[in-house]
C-alpha cells in the first residue's frame, strides 16, 4: 500500500467528534505492516516502538482527529467524501493531517522493516487524539512517559520558504488565552456615586494591556513576535444599573522562553485575571537534530528547504515544553487545513515519506548515544 491509498483510506473515516474508527484502522495497519510493539492507550492514541529503548529515541508524531467537516465534505451517508484530482487528495483531514500521518507509517514501517531495521536506538510512531481540542491526547501521553528523545511533527510546513518547498520548522509560536474580571458594585444609574462601575475597571484593564510589551524572540533568522489582544468584553445587565460585573477575553500568542506581563492588571482594585487555556510555544534547541532533518528534507526534493518558524501551536510545543527536541516537517501548505476544500498535494506526501525515512535511518544510526544526549 503506498501513501496515496493509505491517506485515501484514512480520510475517508470519519474522526471530528470520535477517532476510535481512525484509530482502529491505524492500530491494525501497524500490527499487519510492522512487527512493532503496537500499544492503544486509554485515551485512543496509537504508539508504536522499535528498536532499542536504551538507545536514543526518535519518534515520528501526528493526529487523527480532525476539525468538523464542512457539509461539502460529507455525503448522505455521513460518511467523508474523498476525491482525487490533479495531483491532489481532497478531503476534511488530508492536509490536517492525516496525510503526513500516512507518510509517517510507511517510512516507520520502511525504516522498521526494510533494509535500514538496523538502527541504533528506538523508533517510535505515535498518532495521537485531541490535537484540535487543546492536546488532549499528547498530554495524556506524556504524562505517562512519553518523552522521546527526538521528535518530526507532521504539522505543515510546506510553502513557508518559497512555493511547492517543504521547509524544517525548528519554532512556533503559542496561545495563552486568558479571563480578565472587573468586579464593582452595583447601583441605579442615576446614583452613581453608590456604586463602583466594574466596565470602568475593566476599561482601567484594557488600557493596561495595551500598553504592557508583547515579547518578540529571533529564531532561524526569523523574527518571532507574540502578540496581545482583547477579543470580547461582556458586562452589565440594564440601561439605568451601575454595573458590578464585566469580563475581558484577551487572546495572546506566546513565544519561546517569554510571556507578556498579563499578571500587572491585578494590581488594578476589583480586577482579576484567569489563565483559560495555555499551549505552549515550541523551540528546537538543538542544532545538530535540525540540520541533520533538514538534510534529508533537501535530499528528498528538487528545491531548497530552510530552517523557518510557524505561527501557530500544535503538539510539538507540549512536547518540547516535556524536553524532547522537536521539529515540524509535513505536507500541508499555509491556508488548507480547516477549509471547505482541504487537500494534499500527493507528490509532497511521498516527499515527507521520504524525509522521515531518512532521517529516522541517518539519524538513529548517526553517532553513539551519548553524542545525541
Amino acid at each position: 500500500m503506498d501513501v496515496a491509498e493509505l491517506t485515501r483510506d484514512l480520510v475517508s473515516i470519519p474522526s471530528h467528534d470520535d477517532e476510535t474508527g481512525a484509530g482502529d484502522y491505524i492500530e491494525e495497519w501497524l500490527r499487519r505492516e510492522t512487527d512493532a510493539d503496537v500499544v492503544r492507550d486509554e485515551a485512543g492514541n496509537v504508539i508504536a516502538r522499535s528498536g532499542d529503548e536504551d538507545g536514543p529515541t526518535m519518534a515520528l508524531v501526528g493526529h487523527h482527529d480532525v476539525v468538523e467537516p464542512a457539509d461539502s465534505q460529507i455525503d448522505s451517508s455521513g460518511e467523508y467524501v474523498v476525491e482525487r484530482r490533479n495531483g491532489r487528495l481532497y478531503g476534511r483531514g488530508a492536509a490536517d493531517m492525516k496525510g503526513a500521518v500516512a507518510a509517517a507509517m510507511c517510512a516507520f514501517r520502511d525504516v522498521t522493516t526494510g533494509d535500514d531495521a538496523s538502527v541504533e536506538g528506538e523508533l517510535v510512531f505515535a498518532s495521537f487524539v485531541g490535537e484540535e481540542v487543546g492536546g488532549v491526547g499528547a498530554r495524556h501521553a506524556i504524562e505517562r512517559g512519553f518523552t522521546p528523545d527526538y521528535a518530526i511533527v507532521g504539522e505543515g510546513s510546506t510553502g513557508y520558504s518559497s512555493p511547492g518547498v517543504t521547509d524544517v520548522a525548528v519554532a512556533h509560536k503559542g496561545r495563552r488565552g486568558s479571563t480578565i474580571t472587573a468586579v464593582g458594585t452595583a447601583a441605579h444609574a442615576s446614583e452613581v456615586g453608590a456604586g463602583e462601575n466594574a466596565i470602568y475597571r475593566a476599561t482601567d484593564a484594557v488600557d493596561r494591556v495595551r500598553r504592557l510589551e508583547v515579547p518578540t524572540v529571533e529564531v532561524a533568522g526569523d523574527r518571532l513576535e507574540g502578540s496581545l489582544t482583547v477579543t470580547e468584553i461582556e458586562g452589565g445587565t440594564a440601561m439605568n444599573v451601575v454595573p458590578d460585573r464585566c469580563e475581558l477575553t484577551v487572546d495572546e500568542r506566546t513565544v519561546p522562553g517569554q510571556r507578556a506581563d498579563l499578571e500587572r492588571v491585578e494590581s488594578i482594585e476589583g480586577v482579576e485575571w484567569t489563565v483559560d487555556q495555555d499551549l505552549p510555544p515550541m523551540q528546537c534547541h538543538d542544532d545538530a537534530f535540525a540540520e541533520a532533518v533538514l538534510e534529508a528534507a533537501d535530499r528528498a526534493q528538487s528545491g531548497t528547504p530552510e530552517l523557518v518558524t510557524k505561527p501557530h501551536a500544535t503538539d510539538a510545543g507540549w512536547l518540547s515544553d516535556a524536553g524532547t527536541e522537536c521539529v515540524i516537517y509535513g505536507a500541508a501548505e499555509p491556508g488548507e487545513a480547516h477549509t471547505e476544500d482541504e487537500s494534499v498535494s500527493l507528490e509532497v506526501l511521498r516527499r515527507c515519506r521520504e524525509t522521515y525515512r531518512l532521517a529516522a535511518s541517518s539519524w538513529l544510526a548517526a553517532s553513539p548515544t551519548s553524542e545525541k544526549s
